[in-house]
């Protein structure tokens, strides 16, 4: 047998059992192997693609980009009695601390002072979680009765709300409630409004 003959290896050997072909090292080196790269192919994507121009969110047909006043209602509230809370503790503690600096610090002391902390507090929660149920209520009714939501609607709950809150005071008391639901509720109105009347003002004055 001749040694120097040809082993079968080249593009023949086992390769050609299965219909394939063997190659070598040099012809492959070009060649990326699949699931050997260290980079993910889903990674290499045009940056364009990636920039969103649509909404983010699928809305069905007629809904509102915005949440509406029953959906904001339990926020408003939850949101003012937390507030309320907060702001009478602190002036509970200024009270306590007020009414008891002839008192040494001792137990009597200590109780006096926690005990106008939660009255307080309470006390505050209570007012403004009834402020903004009222403003809720009054809102959400007024939407469903115009059928449109805008800031007629903000200033007609928040002046309805003054006037029912303030309505154990008599006709004086109804119209200053109201008068002060009116002013604050055209001042979020304004404040909810400025960039568009800030945007309205500068591109008339380009004119």
């Amino acid at each position: 047998m001749d040694n120097n003959a040809p082993r079968s290896g080249g593009k023949g050997g086992l390769g050609s059992l299965f219909g394939g072909s063997e190659y070598s090292n040099t012809e492959l080196a070009g060649v990326p192997l699949t699931g050997m790269s260290p980079l993910s192919p889903y990674l290499n994507v045009d940056p364009r693609y990636l920039v969103q121009d649509t909404d983010e969110f699928i809305l069905p047909t007629g809904a509102s980009k915005t949440r509406g006043r029953f959906e904001l209602a339990f926020f408003t509230i939850g949101g003012s009695c937390i507030t309320g809370a907060a702001f009478g503790t602190v002036n509970g503690l200024r009270m306590g601390l007020k009414e008891t600096r002839e008192m040494g610090w001792a137990k009597p002391r200590n109780v006096q002072i926690l005990n106008m902390v939660t009255r307080q507090g309470a006390s505050w929660a209570n007012t403004l979680g009834s402020v903004a149920l009222l403003y809720s209520i009054f809102g959400v009714a007024i939407e469903k009765a115009r059928g449109a939501e805008d800031d007629i609607n903000t200033m007609a709950a928040g002046t309805l709300t003054g006037m029912l809150f303030k309505s154990t005071g008599g006709l004086k008391g109804v119209a200053r409630g109201g008068l002060v639901g009116l002013a604050m509720s055209g001042a979020y109105a304004l404040y909810s409004n400025w960039d568009h009347i800030r945007g309205g003002s500068s591109s008339s004055s380009l004119y």
